[in-house]
C-alpha cells in the first residue's frame, strides 16, 4: 500500500474517534436545542466553550507537535514522553487551582447570567483536556489508532448518556425537585467533567504513567520549538472562537446571546466536514513527519492534498443540499440561521487546506511563519467581525471566517511555493472539478424549485462521485473495496 493510501486508511480508523463522537454530539444538538427553547441559554454554553477552546491552546503549549517532532529526530521516546507528561501534569494542576480560587471573580466579569460553578467546572475540564494531550500523542506515535479511537469513543459515550439522563429522561419538573438551586445549563458542563475524569483513568491504563524523568535541556528545546506553534495555535483558535465572543459584544445586549445560540446550533450542522478534517489531521501529522525524508515526499504531500480537497467537496455538496432534512435536527426556534451553513462549510474547507499548506514550515523548523500567518489571520478576523457583525449579524461572523482562511491559504501557498515543498497533484482533478460544478448547478436549480428532488438527486449523484473518485485513484479502503474493485 502506498504511503498516501495508508494515510487515508489510517484516517478512516482515526475517524472512529472523531466521526462517531461528533455524530453522537450532533444528536446532543437535537437534545439541547429542543430542551432549551430560549436560544439565549444555549448561547451561554457556547460562549463559555469558546473561551475554553482558546485556553486549551495556552495550556497545551503546542507540545503535541513538539512531541512528534522530537521523537522523529531520534530522541529517546520515553524521555520525551516523561518530560512532557510531568510538565503538563504540573501546569494543569496549577490551572485548576487558579480557576477554583478565582471562579467568583471570573463569573462576575462575564455577566449576571453566569455562575461560579460554571467557571470552576470548566476549569477542571480544560485542565484535564490539556493533561491528556501527550498521552494521546504517544498512542498516535505508536500507530495505535484503534486504542486511541476506543478511548475517545468511550469518553463521549459517557457524556452522551449523562446528557440524555439530564435532558431527556428527567422532566423540567423533576429538575426542580431534584436540583432546586441548579440551573439546567450546568449539567452540560458536569457531564463533560465526568467524561474527562473517566477518560483520563482509561487513557493512563493504556498509555502508562512514565517513570519520573524530566530532561530540562530537552524540555527547553521542545518549548523553544513549540512556542511559535503556541502563538500560531492561539491566533488560529482565536479565528475559530472569536466570532461567538464578538457576537456578544458587537450586538445589542438583549439579542447577543440569542444570536450566539442560533449561530452555534447551525454551526454544528457543518459537523460532517469538521469531523473529516479532524480525523485527517490525526493521521496526517505523524504521516508528514515520518515521510519527510522520502525522495518523492513533495509528490506524496501533493497527492494527499488532492484527496483531501475532493473529499471536502463531496461533503460540502452532501450537507448543503440535504439541509431540508438536517434542519429537523435542531429545534424550530433555531432554524432561522440555516442559510449560514454553506458559508461555514466553505470556511471549514479553507481551514483544512491551510492545515495541509502549513506543513512546509513545520518540516523545515520555520515555525515562525505559523505565527505570521495566524496573527495576520486573527487581525483580519477582528477587523472583519467588527465591520460585518453590526451589518448582518451572525452571517457576518461566517463570512469573516471565509475571508480569514482564504487569505491565510494565499500567504502559506505563496511562501511554500518558494521553498519547493508545495505541489498539487492535478491528475484527474479537471474531471473532478467539472463533475463538482455540474452536480452543484443542477442541485442548486432543484433546491430553489423542488427541494425534495434536490435531496434525491444529490445523494444519487454523490454516490457516483465517490465511486468514480475511489476507482480513478485506486484508493484502498478495506470496507469499501468489498464493493469497489480498484
Amino acid at each position: 500500500m502506498s504511503s498516501v493510501k495508508q494515510l487515508f486508511s489510517q484516517s478512516v480508523i482515526y475517524g472512529l474517534s472523531t466521526v462517531l463522537p461528533k455524530l453522537l454530539n450532533f444528536l446532543l444538538v437535537f437534545v439541547h436545542t429542543y430542551f432549551f427553547k430560549d436560544a439565549s441559554q444555549y448561547g451561554v454554553v457556547n460562549e463559555l466553550y469558546a473561551y475554553l477552546t482558546i485556553l486549551l491552546i495556552v495550556l497545551t503549549f503546542g507540545l503535541e507537535t513538539g512531541f512528534f517532532r522530537f521523537v522523529s529526530k531520534n530522541y529517546d521516546k520515553q524521555v520525551v514522553y516523561s518530560t512532557l507528561f510531568y510538565f503538563l501534569l504540573l501546569t494543569s494542576t496549577l490551572a485548576s487551582i487558579f480557576f477554583f480560587v478565582f471562579a467568583d471573580s471570573i463569573a462576575l466579569s462575564l455577566g449576571t447570567v453566569y455562575d461560579a460553578s460554571y467557571v470552576y467546572t470548566l476549569g477542571l475540564i480544560i485542565s484535564l483536556d490539556a493533561f491528556m494531550a501527550i498521552p494521546f500523542a504517544k498512542l498516535r506515535s505508536e500507530n495505535r489508532p484503534i486504542v486511541f479511537s476506543t478511548i475517545k469513543i468511550f469518553g463521549v459515550a459517557v457524556n452522551i448518556l449523562l446528557n440524555v439522563f439530564f435532558y431527556v429522561i428527567l422532566s423540567p419538573e423533576q429538575h426542580q425537585q431534584l436540583f432546586p438551586n441548579v440551573n439546567p445549563v450546568y449539567f452540560i458542563f458536569f457531564s463533560n467533567l465526568v467524561q474527562n475524569v473517566l477518560t483520563v483513568l482509561v487513557l493512563l491504563f493504556y498509555a502508562k504513567i512514565p517513570r519520573f524523568n524530566i530532561d530540562f535541556t530537552l524540555l527547553k528545546s521542545i518549548l523553544k520549538y513549540s512556542f511559535p506553534l503556541l502563538i500560531a495555535g492561539l491566533a488560529g483558535t482565536a479565528n475559530e472562537s472569536f466570532d461567538r465572543i464578538f457576537l456578544k459584544y458587537m450586538l445589542p445586549e438583549g439579542t447577543a446571546l440569542y444570536q450566539i445560540g442560533i449561530y452555534s446550533a447551525n454551526f454544528k450542522l457543518a459537523v460532517l466536514l469538521v469531523l473529516f478534517t479532524q480525523m485527517y489531521r490525526f493521521a496526517a501529522e505523524p504521516f508528514f513527519f515520518n515521510n519527510q525524508g522520502r525522495a518523492d515526499s513533495v509528490q506524496v504531500f501533493g497527492k494527499a492534498m488532492k484527496y483531501f480537497v475532493v473529499f471536502c467537496l463531496i461533503i460540502f455538496l452532501f450537507v448543503t443540499f440535504n439541509l431540508p432534512i438536517f434542519k429537523y435536527y435542531i429545534g424550530p426556534n433555531y432554524r432561522s440561521g440555516l442559510y449560514v451553513v454553506p458559508i461555514l462549510l466553505i470556511a471549514n474547507i479553507l481551514n483544512g487546506t491551510f492545515f495541509n499548506l502549513s506543513f512546509w514550515y513545520k518540516l523545515t523548523d520555520k515555525t515562525v511563519y505559523g505565527i505570521k500567518y495566524t496573527v495576520i489571520g486573527a487581525s483580519i478576523t477582528v477587523i472583519s467581525n467588527i465591520i460585518l457583525i453590526p451589518l448582518i449579524g451572525f452571517y457576518g461572523a461566517a463570512v469573516s471566517r471565509v475571508v480569514t482562511y482564504g487569505f491565510m491559504n494565499f500567504l502559506s501557498y505563496r511562501d511554500g511555493k518558494k521553498s519547493g515543498l508545495i505541489w498539487f497533484d492535478t491528475t484527474h482533478f479537471k474531471k473532478y472539478s467539472i463533475l463538482f460544478i455540474t452536480i452543484f448547478t443542477i442541485a442548486t436549480v432543484l433546491f430553489f424549485t423542488k427541494p425534495i428532488f434536490a435531496v434525491v438527486f444529490i445523494n444519487i449523484a454523490l454516490l457516483y462521485f465517490g465511486y468514480y473518485f475511489i476507482k480513478a485513484e485506486k484508493i484502498n479502503i478495506p470496507i469499501l473495496n468489498r464493493f469497489i474493485k480498484v
